[in-house]
């Protein structure tokens, strides 16, 4: 087999292998494990767990850069407009707040929900961490997530 053939097979492999990740990426929920909870509690966690994810990385951010928090997503290097979801970002006396939206929110129990690096400090004492949730009607509640 030529050089140039090799190149070939690497190229297509490493394309398949990549096709085959973006497809268990958008497994269905159920695949999480989450069909068995309420409808409400399933996207607390959907969210919830963006929002863990997310605020992560403002505080690593932060840890980076001499204490100083991100003032936008792209700072981060992160896509605000993503295909499930829109995220915020906004600073509260140094500290990153985090929402995470659904974009169709048709449908959804819970509309969005939001934390801060307290959300990391709930996880690393106990399995779980508490984010403040909207329902399309306004309302707030709080949530318990397991992290992801």
């Amino acid at each position: 087999m030529s050089r140039r053939a090799a190149v070939g097979v690497v190229v297509l492999s490493l394309l398949a292998a990549a096709c085959g990740e973006d497809s268990k990426a958008k497994a269905p929920v159920a695949a999480n494990g989450l069909d068995s909870l309420p409808p409400d509690r399933r996207d607390a966690t959907i969210l919830g767990r963006e929002v863990f994810q997310l605020v992560d990385r403002a505080v690593d951010y932060k840890g980076s850069h001499r204490g100083r928090p991100p003032q936008s997503f792209r700072q981060m290097g992160i896509d605000s407009l993503v295909p499930a979801f829109v995220r915020r970002l906004r600073t509260v006396s140094d500290s990153s707040v985090i929402t995470v939206a659904f974009r169709q929110p048709r449908g959804r129990t819970v509309a969005s929900c939001e934390g801060n690096a307290h959300v990391l400090e709930e996880a690393s004492l106990s399995s779980q961490f508490t984010v403040v949730c909207s329902t399309p009607s306004g309302a707030l509640k709080r949530y318990e997530v397991t992290p992801p």
